[in-house]
């Protein structure tokens, strides 16, 4: 994800502010929820997620969450459980949880700018792409371990560093 147009004034420029750019960009569907956050839907090959980024004043850190819905059979929750400790081991940034309640797969990823640091656009960027990347990696061995049946040993098999084409 590369972007087009260079900033200029990244000092002045709110963090959502330079998400919401990004998104007009992309030409992703987005709505300010407020000043400080932003929801938007971004397509994937899998389906499409729900990514949401809020900038904390007080934490100085910038929030992303990327999230799917889904609904796993009860009696899969043990191994559904077990799929995700296996997922966040091979994550270097950013992490999944579950959601029980939304019945939401969660991506979760924080960049801390303290001491008044700024983001850049490709930083920004970066975030998404890298989530919605995960989520994609990680979306059919989740289904494998949930409706295939399969081990998380044997689901993470289809999770492959990158595709290239198609099947």
């Amino acid at each position: 994800m590369a972007l087009i147009e260079p900033f200029d004034d990244m000092d002045a420029l709110h963090p959502i502010d330079l998400v919401e750019s990004i998104a007009t960009q992309h030409a992703w569907e987005f709505d300010r929820l407020g000043d400080n956050q932003i929801a938007m839907a971004v397509e994937g090959q899998w389906r499409t997620y729900a990514v949401t980024l809020a900038w904390s004043e007080c934490d100085e850190t910038l929030r992303l969450i990327c999230t799917y819905d889904a609904e796993p059979p009860t009696a899969r929750m043990p191994q559904f459980y077990e799929m995700l400790n296996a997922v966040n081991d091979q994550c270097w940034a950013g992490a999944f949880t579950w959601w029980p309640e939304q019945k939401l797969v969660v991506y979760r990823y924080g960049l801390v700018l303290a001491g008044e640091q700024s983001v850049g656009p490709d930083q920004v960027d970066t975030m998404i792409g890298t989530a919605v990347a995960a989520c994609e990696k990680y979306y059919p061995a989740f289904q494998l371990v949930t409706w295939g049946e399969q081990t998380p040993a044997e689901a993470l098999q289809v999770a492959m560093t990158e595709a290239y084409g198609r099947a």
